[in-house]
């Protein structure tokens, strides 16, 4: 059963498509939390979408999901590009809106967070797209005109 307001669909193709109309905060994080029981040690999250769109809203139900006692604190980490927080399953919070590029995030050892033992959830992914694993969840964030938020999730 999914939360009220939602619409999801499933296409199978390569890969699974998962698309969601979330018309309020509380369902970005109820959708959040739902995906985070489908997480394990190593998932790699790559978010895109223009600013304001739900990225960190999402990525507080992801949070709340994986065990994160108070969700209070997680917000952007545009300023230190990666926040850690204890739950169940480690969870890696980048926003790499501000970096100046790929080879900036090779200096705070991105590949240790990638390729570690948490959920790994990276805000503006599109702007390192070659640094990403192979095998990632890809989630896409839209604007609709009547305010409510198209999310698209690849790769679950």
């Amino acid at each position: 059963m999914e939360p009220a307001g939602y619409e999801i669909s499933k296409r199978k193709a390569t890969r699974t498509l998962i698309k969601a109309i979330s018309r309020t905060r509380d369902e970005t994080i109820a959708l959040g939390e739902k995906l985070a029981r489908r997480m394990k040690k190593g998932v790699v999250v790559a978010l895109i979408g223009d600013l304001g769109a739900g990225k960190t809203v999402l990525v507080k139900g992801i949070a709340k999901g994986l065990g994160v006692t108070d969700t209070r604190y997680v917000n952007s980490p545009s300023f230190v590009i990666v926040k850690e927080h204890r739950g169940r399953i480690p969870l890696y919070h980048f926003d790499i809106y501000r970096l100046e590029g790929p080879a900036s995030l090779e200096t705070i050892g991105y590949d240790e967070y990638f390729y570690g033992n948490g959920v790994t959830i990276i805000e503006w992914a599109d702007k390192i797209k070659g640094l990403l694993p192979k095998r990632h969840i890809e989630v896409r964030f839209s604007i609709r005109d009547d305010g409510s938020r198209e999310i698209k999730i690849k790769g679950l």
